[in-house]
């Protein structure tokens, strides 16, 4: 049978441009895995973690060699988690109709486009997701959307990497369009003459801040916290700390909550969830040593805007695995979303009467370094 699929492919990125797409925020600026195309669905990935060295000694002259000093080299865990498949299907009298109408290639075209959008957009959801439960520390006011009078915000974010460590460079943050049209109202960056750029008056691209490049999301995260009340810290927890014990209260407090401790001003982002009397923070974890009874504040609901370093989050993603024999696809072909960089499989299976199109691809995210994320509440 002739290749069916060769002349669809610029349509197909033709039909991009028309159907609606979301802002995707997260999967241009995050760590991209190459070593996937390795890795099967459902099987781990695991990524060295270089633990600090905190084994300095006085160097003093001596005949004798000092004492070894042995490392536990911790690792991060990387799953490709899914493998999903967005089809459609055509009747033989279905596409005839349709010709004596709007024309199927055309309808056709919309449904590529469509479900490049979905995977596109699963995607984008599971990278905003695993990053604001992933995070170090949190700023601003749990409700109140960032960027209200000045640039105070993206300021205090680059405060906390800055004090974690995490690089200078190549540094993201990604907000949803509230905060990007707080964010456009602010006079010193759309007056040409105090911001030395005309580009967000006169096209409203976002500028570069404090060394983060702003991008704007359709799947930020709103977070509902836990209902947890009355908990305080059970027993001594010195700096560093990620396990907590908490007693005496009662309810939840779930993973993405943002806690505060008695006398210490640092919001810190749960890690997992109360259960058995303790629950985690991430890393760098506790920046002020607790005592017993210090109590525990659980903040309220907010809308999970990040500032990061690239290499903070993963995704990988490759092309579904198919068997060396071939499967009953009489086509396939690569195309890749422009909009994202994202190579997907579309293929055609034959029927009686009638063809089913998947586009299909494998993917999956994880959190690398919490010492390079930071939340911006809103």
């Amino acid at each position: 049978m002739a290749n069916t699929l060769t002349n669809l492919i610029p349509d197909a990125y033709a039909a991009l441009d028309v159907v609606s797409r979301e802002l995707t925020g997260f999967i241009p600026s995050v760590a991209r895995d190459v070593s996937t195309d390795r890795v099967a669905v459902g099987q781990t990935v695991r990524v060295t973690q270089v633990p600090p060295n905190a084994a300095g000694f006085d160097a003093t002259p001596a005949m004798t060699l000092p004492t070894a000093a042995y490392q536990t080299i911790g690792n991060k865990s990387f799953t490709l988690t899914k493998s999903r498949a967005f089809p459609f299907s055509w009747t033989g009298e279905e596409q005839y109709a349709m010709d004596r109408g709007p024309g199927f290639l055309t309808i056709r075209q919309d449904q590529i486009a469509q479900a490049i959008r979905a995977a596109v957009n699963e995607m984008e959801t599971d990278l905003a997701v695993v990053s604001y439960k992933g995070a170090s520390r949190a700023w601003g006011t749990a409700g109140t959307t960032p960027f209200a009078s000045d640039l105070s915000d993206p300021a205090n974010i680059k405060k906390i990497l800055d004090d974690n460590g995490a690089p200078p460079s190549d540094r993201h943050m990604t907000i949803n369009t509230t905060a990007g049209a707080k964010l456009r109202t602010l006079g010193q960056l759309t007056k040409a003459n105090e911001a030395a750029d005309a580009t967000l008056l006169r096209q409203g691209n976002l500028l570069d801040l404090h060394g983060f490049m702003i991008r704007e999301s359709a799947k930020v995260q709103n977070h509902t916290k836990g209902t947890g009340t009355g908990y305080v810290v059970d027993g001594a927890h010195a700096v560093g700390a990620t396990t907590i014990a908490a007693k005496t209260g009662s309810n939840t407090i779930l993973a993405g909550d943002v806690v505060v401790f008695e006398d210490d001003t640092n919001m810190y982002v749960v890690a997992s969830a109360l259960s058995g009397g303790t629950f985690t923070i991430n890393a760098p974890g506790l920046l002020k040593a607790q005592v017993d009874g210090k109590t525990i504040t659980v903040g309220a609901n907010y809308a999970a805007n990040l500032g990061y370093t690239r290499n903070a989050v993963v995704l990988g993603t490759r092309l579904r695995a198919i068997p060396p024999e071939g499967d009953l696809a009489i086509d396939r072909e690569i195309i890749t979303d422009p909009r994202t960089g994202i190579s997907l499989e579309l293929a055609i299976y034959p029927g009686f009467g009638m063809n089913t199109y998947i586009v299909a691809v494998a993917w999956g995210v994880a959190v690398l370094k919490p010492e390079h994320m930071a939340l911006l509440l809103g």
